[in-house]
């Protein structure tokens, strides 16, 4: 534990445990600046298990000065609760890096005049009603259900999609076929929950990540997105690929468009992190967030570049402007394909095997010269130990996956099949041993 004397200078991060163990350097970049770090966490976070990091000398999240753990995200309850530390400390940026308090990280940046995306851009961000309806020149078409026009929700055209409008990490979203698909999906949704019913955008998937400073737009990269959706009515995101192996065209294309949609958002400062479909050549946003991306995305990035994008983002939440550089390698996120039954273990033969979930940590990875061969820079598992795996429905189901760091030139699939298929899982049905 870290200790700060009266009016030390802060940096206020909200998050939760997950997203603190993959972006422990932003804690760690804060507290080298010599800046205390005070984080607001969510119900969803194992208090316990993050007290426990925060007394280990040795853990990255020991440089967090105090911790607040709060029962929702609502705007008022987290602006109640930082008051004290708006008191004792002389806050100097606000940093969300967790999906639930965007709304919140935007309100409070504003009203301290701080940098920040803007109250209106991530209230927007937060609400995949209001970006449809804000940012409905950039979408599929669309239809909401309120809680109360449940029974009469329908779809014009099928397949489509339905979605709850307030949950994250792909929870939720199914394709449906006809109408008596759509109405056993809204079976699945809690009786309070908005719904989206949409159409059904083919063709492949990619993020823009943007990095902007006072409205000016100073990076973007666009990453490659694979999902389950040919395999199953879902689309858990199984892979992703920095920078995406793109024509030109395609790639201006899509930043463009992300550049069109941070403008209408009148998006100020800090990190984004769009989502979008290539129909036909013209990208279609599926939705826009004002946070880091999930998932291994940033470690992409850092081996794709040679450089964090964590010590960016808090230069942009403290006022700086900062300098990101253009990619010269490649790196693959690959989720690894799994059997029924509970994960025991996780081998691959000269790598160290990193249990996320239970360590809290994410590996730090050290980047390659630009022309290094192909290398398997990580093996992760995001579950814990005894985890019971089934069919993927949600990105919370998925295992392990492999990091690949690879030349610009070289051929993706081959090479980060070759080290996916080193890593086994074992797993416990009826006592057999399953590889994959």
């Amino acid at each position: 534990m870290n200790y700060y004397s009266d009016r030390s200078s802060a940096v206020i991060v909200m998050s939760d445990l997950a997203a603190l163990a993959r972006q422990h350097r932003l804690i760690t970049d804060i507290a080298e600046r010599g800046l205390a770090p005070l984080v607001i966490v969510g119900p969803t976070t194992d208090l316990a298990k993050l007290t426990s990091h925060m007394e280990d000398n040795t853990h990255p999240l020991s440089r967090i000065a105090a911790v607040r753990q709060l029962p929702d995200a609502g705007v008022s309850g987290v602006l109640a609760s930082v008051q004290d530390w708006l008191r004792d400390f002389d806050v100097s940026g606000v940093i969300c890096s967790g999906e639930v308090f965007v709304d919140p990280a935007g309100a409070l940046s504003e009203a301290l005049g701080l940098p920040g995306p803007g109250s209106w851009a991530s209230r927007v961000c937060r609400d995949k009603v209001m970006q449809r309806v804000i940012l409905r020149d950039y979408g599929p078409s669309w239809r909401a259900f309120a809680p109360h026009e449940r029974d009469t929700a329908a779809s014009s055209v099928y397949p489509c999609v339905v979605k709850p409008a307030g949950r994250m990490f792909s929870s939720g979203v199914v394709r449906v076929s006809d109408d008596s698909q759509l109405r056993a999906a809204l079976t699945a949704y809690k009786p309070d929950e908005t719904i989206l019913v949409e159409e059904l955008v083919t063709g492949p998937e990619f993020s823009v990540e943007a990095l902007v400073h006072n409205g000016e737009l100073l990076w973007s990269g666009v990453t490659a997105k694979m999902t389950n959706e040919a395999s199953s009515r879902y689309f858990t995101e199984v892979g992703h690929t920095s920078p995406a192996d793109l024509p030109p065209s395609q790639r201006e294309a899509l930043v463009a468009a992300n550049a069109a949609i941070l403008k209408d958002l009148r998006f100020e400062s800090g990190i984004t992190h769009a989502e979008f479909r290539m129909c036909g050549g013209q990208p279609v946003l599926m939705e826009v967030a004002a946070r880091l991306p999930g998932d291994a995305i940033t470690m992409l990035w850092h081996l794709a570049t040679g450089q964090p994008l964590e010590p960016a983002i808090v230069d942009l939440a403290l006022g700086v402007r900062p300098e990101y550089p253009v990619p010269t390698r490649r790196a693959v996120q690959h989720f690894i394909e799994h059997s029924p039954g509970r994960l025991t273990d996780v081998r691959c033969e000269g790598q160290t095997v990193s249990w996320i979930a239970d360590d809290g940590y994410w590996p730090t990875v050290a980047p390659s010269s630009a022309n290094a061969p192909a290398r398997c820079a990580s093996v992760m598992v995001g579950l814990p130990r005894g985890a019971e795996l089934g069919p993927l429905n949600d990105s919370s189901g998925r295992s392990a996956s492999v990091i690949v760091d690879l030349p610009w030139d070289a051929e993706p699939d081959s090479n980060v099949s070759a080290y996916a298929d080193q890593v086994e899982l074992v797993i416990d049905r009826e006592a057999e041993l399953f590889s994959t």
